[in-house]
């Protein structure tokens, strides 16, 4: 009798498996769905678009009054969330999350599609979102070669923002640290950097992380799995505050507001984060802003509820 069941070589749950044939299977995350030229909720209108090949990315466009082509907006880069290992920019709960923010922002989002782990190296996240970064920031050049008429017509480059939650917030933190020392194309700057609910970790516990055990957790088992390098729970790619981690006071942005929740496992390091950027002597203006009794990435996960509304409108008044 012959079965037909396959191998399991490896599994994170309750997030996916990886068989011993190289297929991944996610356990979860949410589906995707085409982009719309016409959101019937809020008038955003979004579409696809290939950045450089294996980087893609759903640009969003708010309903604008005419003369549509007089109206320069902020422009934001976003990074989703998921561990580094699931969800999508292409998902529905992206989706409609970036269609609710572009229409209380009044920006243009484009939501970047990076590489996912276990099928490539976690490094290739930070990467594809560098080259998503720089893309956005090509537009500021006057040539018209690959660019977008979205944000050629609409880009306020003087206003370019990055931002993200969970793993995504993770993502912008470390492309800040980045813009301090590379340039960007065109002598664009980050104007402003939000980190909803950022992923940080490491391998010792910080407050109340040693009582729901530490590395028992979701989040550190995740960061184990997706870069299972010898002392990669310290690494400063997860780790801000690691002992070889680049000073916090190179932080390439003017603005940052760092947002935490209550009940989050992340909230600690969240607070210690923004913490440690003030005391480390960069010259911007940051914010932490935490909302009570709710957990990790509530705005995105129950976008009906009150506190998700009033997010939504801490990020958007930000980003105006």
């Amino acid at each position: 009798m012959v079965s037909n069941a396959k191998t399991i070589a490896s599994e994170l749950v309750p997030i996916l498996r990886v068989y011993q044939d190289g297929t991944v299977e996610r356990l979860v995350g949410s589906p995707f769905v085409p982009p719309s030229p016409e959101d019937p909720s809020t008038g955003v209108s979004s579409k696809d678009t290939t950045i450089s090949p294996p980087v893609s990315a759903r640009l969003y466009l708010p309903k604008l009054s005419p003369p549509a082509n007089q109206q320069k907006l902020p422009v934001l880069v976003y990074f989703h969330g998921g561990g580094f290992c699931i969800e999508s920019a292409f998902s529905s709960l992206y989706h409609n999350s970036m269609n609710c923010l572009a229409s209380r922002a009044k920006v243009i989002v484009v939501s970047v599609e990076y590489r996912l782990a276990p099928e490539h190296p976690v490094e290739a996240a930070y990467e594809d979102s560098w080259t998503a970064l720089q893309w956005v920031a090509s537009h500021s050049l006057e040539d018209t070669i690959d660019k977008d008429p979205w944000l050629i017509e609409n880009g306020d480059f003087e206003r370019v923002n990055i931002g993200g939650d969970s793993a995504g917030a993770n993502i912008a933190h470390n492309l800040t640290i980045r813009a301090g020392t590379e340039a960007l194309f065109g002598g664009v700057k980050i104007w402003g950097a939000f980190l909803a609910h950022p992923y940080f970790w490491g391998s010792d516990p910080i407050g109340s992380e040693s009582v729901f055990g530490h590395e028992e957790n979701l989040l550190h088992r995740t960061w184990a799995f997706v870069y299972p390098a010898p002392g990669g729970m310290d690494h400063p790619m997860i780790n801000p505050f690691a002992g070889d981690a680049p000073s916090l006071s190179g932080i390439g942005c003017s603005r940052l507001l760092v947002c935490v929740a209550g009940t989050d496992d992340l909230r600690e390091r969240g607070i210690r984060y923004a913490e440690a950027v003030r005391e480390s002597g960069w010259g911007g203006d940051l914010e932490l802003f935490e909302v009570e009794g709710e957990g990790h990435c509530f705005h995105i996960l129950n976008p009906g509820s009150e506190s998700a509304k009033n997010m939504v409108n801490r990020l958007a008044s930000f980003l105006k």
